[in-house]
């Protein structure tokens, strides 16, 4: 089934009033969860500092967020087409602001760990909403086309905007205050979405099935986690059974799906091409530029020895062209084709990562500024005429289950980003050697992360810090090197499948009335 198969529903009105306020809404709440999975990046050296974590709990503050949204965006969807997707935007909205506290209050690393994982259910409940209540409110295919392509831009410069956010917070406050800007918001977000989004809900939903929200939380979680540490430490037999977990959570979860009346997630989508090149699309676009942003702003601060501010403000061109590209996406694939314009989309978040592989600690703003422009510019592209894609292929009944779809793929894009460069950075990181001399417990805390040989340095004579930091700088470069080739080949790769993939798939062209 292509977009151009979907027909107007009967009895709705093409402009419906107030859509453009709603959408603001909207706008908001995914901006901010999008902000608060990159936000982290630049307050890592001032965790290290006050919460002192290990290396893998420094990865998982940083990725179990993603993690947890990942695992329940489908079974969040599938709710909220039951119970009503406004009600449960709105309710998600008030768990976010009070799990935001706990976050910014966290007094250890496993506590920190933990309320980033509330935060990443709340966060679950928000994500397929907006994109739901976009299919029920803009019923016209080009005003959706456009409505989705400034949602896209908000998701897509989301990550970019984070570090900009971050770095200015924590200039004057202490790393808590990136949590605490959440309940500012989030009431702004309650008080007028009260007012102006419209509800809506499946008619016919069916019963809520539990055990497959166990089981598609649990395969999510298990495959994620599998591979980060397959990366990171090598495939052992204890990650092989998380693995074989996972997967036969997900095997059952699919299986599931195909017997119940009424499935939280329609599996039959994925038998259509175009749909899942989308999906496969979302996923990937997301990987790079989420994996980029969140390691340059280490690479900037602990190597290049900027502040955090500016570190935000070099990655804002990814913002400013991510932000241009989903404005322009729909028309863009309206003239030319759907495959053109994800493959161009690709292929510039891979070149951007291939600019990557030239970085060094001398190289200039203007240099980065460009490729994160490009980055930025290809992420909007893509994930915004993907998202419609992924939109326009089901009925609006179950726009609640295709929106978890794209954000399933968008936030496990974003975990995988961080954990599988993450690990490529962190496994040529950790070999670095040393100067001999050094106390064991300086040496073990340098190699452990960056942050924690920056922390280290400190405590020792300039004849031992200088080298040390020297030679630990240099390890993280050439991690993010590598890191940075690996993902450019998978994206490049990407856009080649997405041309093929994506044959003939178009964007509806207008609404058509009975």
């Amino acid at each position: 089934m292509t977009s151009t198969d979907r027909r107007a529903e009967p009895g709705h009105d093409v402009r419906q009033p107030g859509r453009w306020l709603a959408l603001s809404v909207l706008v908001l709440a995914v901006l901010l969860v999008a902000v608060d999975a990159t936000v982290l990046g630049l307050a890592t050296p001032f965790l290290s500092e006050d919460l002192k974590p290990s290396g893998p709990q420094l990865l998982w503050i940083g990725d179990i967020y993603s993690f947890v949204i990942a695992g329940l965006l489908v079974s969040m969807g599938s709710l909220g087409d039951r119970i009503g997707r406004k009600r449960l935007l709105l309710c998600g909205a008030v768990a976010f602001g009070a799990v935001s506290v706990l976050n910014a209050y966290a007094s250890s690393p496993e506590m920190m760990i933990f309320a980033r994982a509330l935060l990443g259910v709340a966060g679950a409940t928000l994500m397929p909403s907006t994109l739901a209540l976009i299919r029920n409110i803009f019923h016209d295919p080009r005003e959706r086309s456009l409505a989705v392509g400034i949602w896209g831009a908000a998701a897509s410069a989301g990550a970019a905007v984070g570090p900009v956010v971050g770095g200015f917070l924590l200039e004057n406050f202490w790393w808590g205050s990136v949590f605490l800007i959440n309940l500012p918001v989030m009431a702004v977000l309650v008080l007028v979405g009260i007012k102006l989004l419209p509800e809506s809900r499946d008619p016919n939903p069916g019963p809520w099935d539990v055990v497959s929200v166990l089981l598609s939380l649990v395969g999510m979680v298990a495959i994620v986690y599998a591979v980060k540490e397959a990366a990171a430490n090598g495939f052992g037999l204890e990650i092989a059974g998380v693995a074989a977990v996972g997967v036969l959570a997900l095997v059952w979860f699919v299986r599931r799906q195909l017997t119940l009346d009424s499935p939280l997630l329609d599996i039959r989508l994925f038998h259509h091409r175009g749909f899942s090149g989308a999906v496969l699309a979302d996923l990937l676009t997301i990987l790079g530029l989420s994996g980029l942003v969140f390691f340059l702003s280490q690479f900037l601060q602990l190597v290049q020895g900027r502040s955090p501010l500016e570190a935000g403000l070099i990655e804002l061109p990814a913002a400013v062209g991510a932000v241009g590209a989903g404005l322009a996406a729909g028309h863009a694939a309206r003239r030319g084709s759907v495959r053109s314009a994800v493959a161009v989309g690709l292929a510039a978040v891979g070149a951007a990562l291939a600019a990557c592989v030239a970085i060094t600690a001398d190289t200039g703003v203007i240099a980065l500024g460009i490729a994160l422009f490009v980055g930025g510019l290809g992420a909007g592209l893509a994930f915004t005429v993907t998202a419609d894609v992924i939109l326009s292929s089901v009925p609006k009944e179950q726009a609640g289950a295709a929106s978890a779809v794209s954000e399933t793929a968008y936030e496990l894009g974003a975990a995988l980003g961080i954990a599988l460069l993450g690990s490529v950075v962190t496994g040529i990181y950790r070999g670095f050697e040393a100067p001999a001399g050094l106390p064991a417990g300086v040496s073990e805390e340098a190699h452990d992360s960056l942050g924690g040989a920056v922390e280290s340095a400190a405590r020792l004579p300039a004849e031992q810090a200088a080298p040390m930091l020297s030679a630990a700088r240099d390890a993280f470069t050439d991690g993010f090197q590598t890191a940075a080739a690996v993902g450019s080949t998978v994206l490049f790769a990407t856009a080649v499948a997405a041309w093929f993939l994506l044959r003939g798939q178009r964007l509806e062209e207008g609404l058509e009335h009975p």
